[in-house]
């Protein structure tokens, strides 16, 4: 083999594992935001649910005469925002005051013998109760999967990559004012 040869060899050599290099890292990035995604999805589908669960608990609220307006119209007013919010941020919260409305309806319930008694209030009780622990439980997923994207976004030599790809961090879940 000569010089030009083997100089030509490494050449093609350095390229391809270069080449490789920058494909390994892209992937993992990719496999990192879609991650993130469907940790996303998974709270997505428990918000829905919870969305749809509680017009009818509302309404097996409003069906004890005595039970208080203001903790009702509370719960409508926190899930028509909930509804309107587009971003996770705002999503979380939204869903944060969502869940302390839904909260104080239940405390209130205490107080009506009737209502507790209610069949339909207490499955519907569970089942929110459920929607909502495993909201916490999803959420937690969702931040570990937003930190490691968003860890890979600043670390050598994965940023550079990323930078020239425009990706983007993710916002973590945080509970309490959107941030």
């Amino acid at each position: 083999m000569t010089a030009v040869t083997l100089a030509g060899f490494v050449a093609v050599f350095a390229v391809l594992v270069g080449a490789a290099w920058v494909l390994a890292v892209y992937n993992g990035l990719v496999a990192a935001r879609k991650e993130c995604d469907r940790a996303w999805a998974n709270i997505d589908v428990l918000l829905k649910q919870r969305h749809d669960e509680l017009p009818r608990l509302v309404e097996v609220c409003r069906g004890h005469a005595a039970f208080e307006r203001s903790t009702l119209e509370a719960v409508v007013a926190a899930r028509a925002k909930f509804a309107d919010a587009r971003t996770i941020p705002a999503q979380a919260n939204a869903s944060a005051n969502l869940s302390a409305a839904v909260r104080g309806l239940l405390a209130t319930a205490e107080s009506y013998p009737d209502l507790k008694a209610s069949e339909s209030f207490l499955r519907l009780q569970t089942r929110i109760t459920e929607i909502e622990n495993q909201i916490a439980d999803r959420r937690e997923l969702y931040n570990a999967a937003a930190t490691e994207w968003n860890t890979r976004l600043e670390q050598v030599p994965d940023m550079y990559l990323a930078r020239a790809a425009r990706m983007q961090p993710r916002p973590l879940w945080r509970i309490g004012a959107a941030r």
